[in-house]
């Protein structure tokens, strides 16, 4: 066999395993069995009709028993606004006076950096009512913390210099950077007390420097709200500053209320109320 012929059959091979490979993928999204994975994963969605719930890489069922989470119940038109801080530029208390306005509690999410910068807007989330929760110190890829106590320091170092701004224990609700995770590091979560939250509505709000227009906004955001819908926004967004209080409009006038993130653990199906997650 010369060295071309042989060429041509690893070539061959490798197109047949590649397309072998993406049919089973093919087969796998159209089956509808999703599975968590024990590597590392993003959390992902799938979009249907307008105004439909999206599916997720992971069902909902197979989150719950890590007390993980990415939608609420389906069949009440309510939503629950949650916020990812990194850090703090000026959008936060603009925020915060739309949810004010629309009587709206809102979960904001916030790593070590928004905590040291920004305390007196801190204090004001918990002042009026919101739920700040952990989005890690450091903002890694927890999915490749392999032991616990990493994992935890993580999560303690945010929850302890919370309680030093407000005085109030940290309530144990947990979102993983980057939305990477697999199932030892969603075990970990839960065995320190933590309920985790993926999303299932969310854009590309994050570019500081490329930051969509409001229409563009309006288009990703009304046409696929749902019931049930945890909604993922950035607090850095200028977009979002700028528009929440008209899209908060917006969806009421669609027929929306508000709820807290507290109030889906207490209300969801098979669970109880929780008073431990602020470790009372």
């Amino acid at each position: 066999m010369n060295y071309r012929k042989a060429l041509l059959i690893l070539l061959l091979f490798l197109f047949m395993y590649g397309a072998g490979a993406g049919a089973a993928k093919i087969v796998d999204v159209f089956s509808g069995f999703h599975s968590v994975q024990s590597t590392t994963d993003n959390w992902g969605l799938g979009f249907g009709e307008e105004g439909s719930v999206p599916t997720g890489n992971v069902s909902a069922e197979e989150l719950k028993e890590y007390d993980a989470y990415y939608v609420g119940d389906t069949t009440k038109q309510v939503i629950y606004l949650t916020f990812d801080c990194g850090y703090e530029n000026g959008n936060t208390e603009k925020i915060l006076d739309a949810l004010k306005k629309h009587n709206a509690t809102g979960t904001f999410f916030v790593v070590g950096n928004f905590l040291e910068t920004a305390p007196e807007i801190v204090k004001r989330m918990q002042a009026e009512g919101h739920l700040v929760g952990n989005h890690t110190y450091h903002h890694p890829d927890m999915s490749q913390i392999s032991d616990l106590s990493s994992f935890q320091k993580e999560m303690d170092d945010v929850a302890n210099l919370y309680q030093q701004i407000t005085g109030e224990e940290m309530i144990k609700l947990y979102r993983p950077p980057q939305g990477k995770y697999n199932t030892d590091n969603l075990a970990m979560a839960k065995e320190l007390g933590y309920h985790t939250f993926f999303w299932s509505l969310a854009y590309v709000d994050w570019y500081q420097d490329n930051q969509p227009t409001a229409e563009e906004a309006y288009s990703k955001l009304l046409p696929r709200i749902h019931p049930g819908a945890i909604v993922l926004l950035h607090s850095t967004s200028s977009t979002n500053g700028d528009i929440l209080d008209e899209l908060l409009t917006k969806w009421e006038e669609m027929g929306y209320t508000f709820g807290s993130l507290e109030e889906f653990l207490q209300e969801s199906p098979g669970l109880s109320p929780q008073p431990a997650l602020r470790n009372e």
